[in-house]
């Protein structure tokens, strides 16, 4: 039996040898379609090793290389992708409204394959409809997938949901959800997840920095710091939209009072219209931009929810110093719609140092796939680690 020093300098030693080719990975995700030659430069690896690294990777069914279109003279190199018999990772996006299921292979990129309207609201409900989509992709793809990442419109502590509020959920158990036991489940809030989409490669990739924020039923959002999000000591950070920036007269579903939420959705725009809470405040708030120039009780409950956005973003921008901020959601058509007024609040609401030259500020690039790009992201750093490789090495080794 080896001793448990010499087991040790054997893991060492294995673990060593993914280093490369994890690198090797890592620029796929960061490019899908990166040249072979393009990952070599990068990296500083010699042409050999490059060659070496890639080979290893789709002998085990890792990466896949097709041959790049040639431009002009030299060496003809090839581009990188996913294996087509390769890990995957299954995203789950949970919304108000609805939700859908995605597959992501090695790139990272989500396709949907079933998205669904909630016929109602009970999460036994929600998540049994959900848990067959899941199975089923399980069904067809077996052990090539290697985890389950769930992004939910919720606040998300210590890897669970504890609170629903424009879902009506307090919390509930999201572990029906894995067809295996043995299949990793990860849950984190949506607006979390679409913020690290976007500083990974999206509209703030190379920030610093990046404050992300969303605006849906409520408003959410993250700050991303090298690309990972600052999410506090239990994963419950960035619920920006229960800072209490708002009327403290009006008690939010979270149960707090004064919660920023209620001042810029389209619980804020029917409130200021004069007409009854909408049941569906996004859908409200999409008509209400639709009606702005026509209707001009509208436009003044349009402006009011998007002063008091600037005025609040002003807030979290002195108090966090991002270097851009993305809007996703509804955050950016609001700005758009008043957008006189959401940037005379947005200066005013900034520290003096600040207004000449402060973040830009800019519409999100991943629209409503954000969400699932996060979470398919989550489940990849998951998946990518040397012991992620090695579980997989060992799958392919045992005849898959």
């Amino acid at each position: 039996m080896a001793s448990p020093a010499n087991r040790s300098g054997s893991v060492r030693a294995r673990n060593a040898r993914w280093r490369g080719a994890l690198a090797v990975l890592e620029e796929m995700r960061r490019e899908p379609g990166v040249t072979r030659a393009a990952v070599a430069r990068r990296l500083g690896l010699t042409t050999g090793s490059a060659t070496e690294i890639t080979a290893r990777l789709r002998d085990l069914a890792l990466l896949a290389e097709t041959q790049a279109a040639t431009l002009g003279r030299g060496r003809p190199t090839t581009v990188l992708g996913p294996h087509p018999e390769g890990p995957l990772v299954i995203a789950v996006d949970i919304r108000q409204e609805d939700w859908r299921c995605a597959v992501a292979a090695l790139d990272g990129a989500p396709d949907v394959v079933e998205a669904e309207a909630h016929a109602d609201r009970d999460p036994a409900a929600v998540i049994a409809a959900i848990g067959r989509a899941v199975r089923r992709v399980h069904d067809r793809h077996g052990h090539r997938v290697r985890a389950v990442s769930v992004a939910v419109a919720a606040t998300v502590r210590s890897g669970g949901v504890v609170q629903a509020a424009s879902l009506g959920w307090d919390a509930v158990d999201l572990r029906a959800l894995t067809a295996d036991p043995r299949t990793p489940l990860l849950i984190g809030n949506d607006a979390t997840l679409a913020g690290v989409a976007e500083a990974r490669l999206g509209a703030a990739a190379g920030a610093v920095a990046a404050l992300h924020i969303t605006i849906e039923v409520g408003i959410g959002g993250t700050l991303v710091v090298g690309g990972r999000p600052v999410d506090g000591a239990t994963g419950a950070g960035g619920e920006f939209g229960h800072l209490p920036f708002g009327d403290p007269a009006l008690r939010c579903p979270c149960g707090a009072r004064g919660c920023w939420d209620l001042t810029v959705d389209g619980r804020a725009i029917a409130r200021h219209v004069g007409d009854p809470p909408p049941r569906d405040p996004r859908t409200y708030a999409l008509e209400a931009l639709r009606r702005v120039r026509g209707e001009p009780a509208v436009r003044a409950a349009v402006g009011r929810a998007a002063e008091a956005f600037g005025g609040g973003l002003a807030g979290l921008i002195n108090a966090l110093d991002p270097d851009i901020v993305t809007l996703g959601g509804l955050a950016e058509p609001l700005r758009a719609a008043a957008e006189p007024r959401f940037t005379a609040a947005l200066t005013d609401g900034l520290m003096r140092f600040r207004r000449a030259d402060p973040p830009p500020v800019v519409a999100a690039a991943l629209g409503e796939a954000g969400a699932l790009h996060g979470a398919a992201a989550a489940a990849l750093d998951h998946v990518l680690t040397e012991d992620g490789l090695n579980a997989w090495a060992a799958f392919v080794g045992a005849g898959r």
